[in-house]
């Protein structure tokens, strides 16, 4: 076990808070205002713990289970994780609960109004990829995506004060092609899971089986297929852009960093010539800043 491991054993509620440094997207950058990095990063540690129970990627030692009130007997079981953890979210609206970074999400819950669904969300997603490991259409995953990247966004505006239908319909719009961007990115890492992401139908229209999906550089017809869907979520991100001009102040700075991250992450697969096989196409930091200066001024 790694040094690093062994402080996530002793303190599970540290170590997952301390994987937010090597996310996609900044999570509560230094920018915002401490009351909002203080919210934003117990929603976060929601969401990363939620990600790891689903993934098995949860700290050696079993504290979290035995935190949760589940049995060594039954602390490799996923779903029986899952079911403890949203007893233990339901606690929060109504008692004390159990794990440390539900209590650290309590006073955040109190203090924005926030309510169980975006959450139970989160959890439905990841009870699902204990039951669902192919999708059949582009649609299909977009209701997949409705449960595990647009309760995201939903909360963000929440914390935020900023809620209204539309922001939440461009939100929504933003969350999906960055879920869907992540999958393009991870599709070795999620075959490993036993996961495909890709729509079955599409998958098909190009041709694709999924052994083409487990070499190690990706052929022409796969090639495409990425092309295909990555095209997709970069009009999402489009469609959803102009929910950054219609925040202000350092939410508006925020908010361009998650659409410019999506489009320069759709922009380092398209200079990859969409091979994502061999490992996750990652932009530079002059792509992100570029991307981020086209998004608030309205550009892009």
């Amino acid at each position: 076990m790694t040094g690093t491991g062994t402080a996530r054993a002793l303190d599970p509620e540290r170590g997952t808070l301390d994987k937010a440094a090597g996310e996609n997207f900044p999570v509560a950058p230094f920018f915002l205002p401490r009351a909002w990095r203080t919210d934003l990063m117990a929603v976060y540690g929601f969401a990363r713990l939620v990600d790891d129970i689903g993934d098995g990627d949860l700290a050696p030692g079993g504290a979290d289970a035995r935190l949760l009130g589940v049995s060594p007997q039954e602390a490799e079981d996923r779903l029986v994780l899952l079911d403890a953890f949203e007893t233990d979210l339901r606690r929060v609206f109504d008692s004390t609960p159990r794990h440390p970074l539900l209590r650290r999400l309590q006073p955040t819950v109190r203090r924005r109004s926030l309510t169980p669904e975006p959450f139970l969300g989160l959890i439905a997603a990841n009870r699902q990829d204990q039951l669902v490991g192919r999708y059949e259409t582009y649609d299909d995953l977009l209701a997949y995506c409705e449960l595990s990247a647009n309760p995201v966004g939903r909360l963000v505006l929440a914390v935020t004060g900023t809620s209204t239908p539309e922001r939440i319909r461009r939100s929504d719009m933003i969350c999906t092609a960055l879920q869907i961007v992540e999958h393009l990115q991870d599709v070795a890492e999620d075959l490993g899971r036993d996961r495909v992401y890709l729509p079955a139908a599409d998958m098909k229209r190009f041709h694709v089986q999924e052994a083409d999906l487990a070499t190690e550089s990706a052929g022409a017809s796969v090639r495409a297929l990425i092309a295909y869907e990555a095209q997709r979520a970069l009009d999402l991100l489009n469609e959803g852009a102009p929910l950054v001009g219609s925040v202000h102040g350092r939410l508006k700075l925020l908010l361009a960093g998650f659409v410019a991250g999506g489009r320069a992450a759709v922009r380092a697969i398209a200079a990859a010539d969409y091979d994502v096989l061999p490992g996750p196409p990652k932009p530079g930091k002059v792509q992100l800043l570029r991307e981020v200066g086209v998004t608030l001024r309205g550009e892009g």
